[in-house]
């Protein structure tokens, strides 16, 4: 069992959804209620990581982190080392990966309330963020919860884009996934079962409380 690869899918996991939360959030209200050009050509933009394939997604991702873009530059200057292969550049390529998996359910809730009752907390003088906090955010809970175990979830299993992006640093760059990879070929299945099965039963755990959670709050209204 390698216990470094898994600690760090757990971090990388957790600083994803840290991020894509008011990302998410943002986004997904602004495009549940806004009306403008290029709605759809957003969306689409969005959606992309549902359909690329990895390879693609990962190279593209190389040329805009690799160190002679000017993200890369940037980003060597301030804190002295590549985005690439490192623990940073595995944050940012898994929060672009994961944003159609945090904007999307979080839209559709958002979209599921209705007018007349953000209308109403409006007319009974609340602000707006009084409105976002007390009426809106409690209501997409659900969709807001599905969301950042959508994420997480993928996050832990996500193989091609981190290789790409991050390779094969012990204790950096490896993920649990891509330990189960080298194990499989290294020809130790006994290993590369035992993480698999941690990896399958965190998912199955994870989901399934998000499950329990959300009709819970359902049941609440």
């Amino acid at each position: 069992m390698d216990w470094s690869a898994l600690r760090l899918s757990l971090a990388l996991g957790a600083w994803t959804i840290a991020i894509l939360l008011p990302v998410g959030i943002v986004c997904g209200r602004w495009l549940a209620w806004g009306a403008f050009r290029g709605k759809g050509v957003v969306e689409s933009l969005l959606a992309l990581p549902l359909v690329l394939p990895p390879t693609v997604l990962g190279y593209y991702l190389l040329v805009f982190m690799g160190g002679h873009s000017p993200l890369g530059r940037l980003f060597e200057q301030t804190f002295g080392q590549g985005l690439v292969f490192s623990f940073g550049g595995l944050v940012a390529a898994s929060v672009l990966v994961n944003l159609p998996f945090a904007v999307q359910p979080m839209q559709r809730a958002f979209e599921a309330i209705p007018r007349e009752v953000r209308e109403a907390a409006a007319c009974c003088g609340m602000s707006r963020w009084q409105v976002l906090a007390r009426v809106e955010l409690p209501l997409a809970w659900p969709g807001i919860l599905t969301a950042l175990v959508l994420s997480f979830t993928h996050t832990l299993g996500e193989f091609g884009v981190v290789l790409m992006v991050g390779g094969s640093i012990p204790g950096e760059t490896k993920t649990i996934a891509i330990a189960i990879y080298d194990r499989v070929q290294a020809f130790d299945d006994a290993a590369a079962g035992q993480m698999a099965a941690l990896l399958l039963i965190i998912s199955f755990v994870t989901i399934g409380l998000s499950y329990v959670l959300t009709n819970r709050a359902r049941l609440r209204r």
